[in-house]
């Protein structure tokens, strides 16, 4: 059996469809109390049980699936990067990681869990997951810095050694309507482009980079889950990856996507980046695969432009969650 942890959230529900894709069906769903958007991205799939996930952690710890689970892949935690409460980021995102990777060791379980694209901070150290990096990572935000301080641990306590922590970059796709404002720019964007025919960007506070010529590496969730479910299937690799494209895409493209998909001429209009925000930016990151492509990952990622046309027609048009093929 495979417990999936935030199983009702944007990329825990997309891998539990991958997971049904490949014919699994007594998946263990952890997540909290079910909201009604949270529930929609669970109803079409198929799963065996589903649990809470202080329920989950006690049991865990306790040894009570000591033998019955093959594998933890672990994607629950608040993912806010506005999140201000460093006690709530500890006690959520790390220390519940800490005891959830230690029992699934433990119990001889292989554990994946969800590290962040923004532990690299802001790109001076550059995007390598090489471990000797490490130390020199400065992240930008509390989440980052929550995500960044699990991976120090698990380097030091030795669980690097037979887990793998991922380091997804920009995900979008499918089931991620109930995540608000930190939904993608490609849900956002749509929702703009429906209501007005245009969409907002930000200004570009930086010479060599022109408004909305700020560079992401973005990446289809079916190819997060495709990396993920690479990985449970070689637990012969381990340690820190990066889950991304590999390439770096900026925002203007992106929304070109958007207004191609839709068969409408693109309008953009630019605005002042917040002065909150504007500190800890991100101007151009891109995911150096070369540990995952060495490792023996050889899948080529969907181009933006034929994952967003999926996304906008099949999905965001349609209102449609991820369903099991089969």
């Amino acid at each position: 059996m495979i417990a999936v942890t935030g199983a009702a959230g944007f990329l825990g529900s997309a891998t539990v469809w991958g997971l049904n894709q490949r014919g699994e069906r007594g998946i263990l769903c952890v997540d909290t109390d079910l909201s009604a958007h949270r529930y929609a991205n669970l109803k079409p799939l198929r799963y065996g049980a589903y649990l809470c996930h202080d329920e989950f952690l006690a049991a865990m710890a306790r040894g009570a699936y000591k033998g019955r689970l093959s594998a933890v892949i672990h994607l629950g935690a608040c993912s806010s990067t506005t999140e201000a409460n460093w006690d709530y980021l500890r006690e959520n995102n790390l220390e519940y990681s800490k005891t959830l990777c230690q029992a699934a060791i433990d119990g001889g379980a292989r554990f994946i869990q969800a590290s962040s694209a923004a532990t690299y901070g802001d790109g001076t150290e550059g995007y390598s997951d090489d471990h000797a990096r490490l130390d020199a990572l400065k992240p930008l935000n509390l989440y980052a810095r929550s995500k960044h301080e699990f991976d120090l641990w698990a380097r030091d306590s030795g669980a690097l050694e037979t887990i793998a922590s991922l380091k997804y970059f920009n995900v979008y796709g499918p089931n991620e309507w109930h995540k608000g404002d930190m939904r993608s720019m490609v849900c956002k964007g749509y929702e703009q482009i429906r209501d007005t025919g245009r969409v907002k960007l930000f200004k570009s506070n930086r010479p060599e980079f022109p408004d909305g010529g700020q560079r992401r590496d973005f990446l289809y969730v079916k190819d997060a889950v495709a990396m993920t479910l690479w990985l449970l299937d070689h637990p012969e690799h381990h340690g820190i990856f990066n889950v991304g494209s590999g390439v770096s895409t900026d925002w203007n493209r992106l929304m070109g996507a958007i207004f191609a998909a839709l068969a409408q001429p693109s309008v953009i209009e630019y605005f002042d980046m917040p002065a909150s925000i504007a500190s800890a930016y991100q101007y151009d990151t891109c995911a150096d695969m070369t540990k995952l492509r060495a490792a023996g990952y050889t899948a080529a990622a969907t181009s933006v432009e034929d994952a967003v046309r999926e996304y906008v027609v099949d999905h965001l048009v349609t209102a449609q969650h991820l369903k099991p093929s089969n």
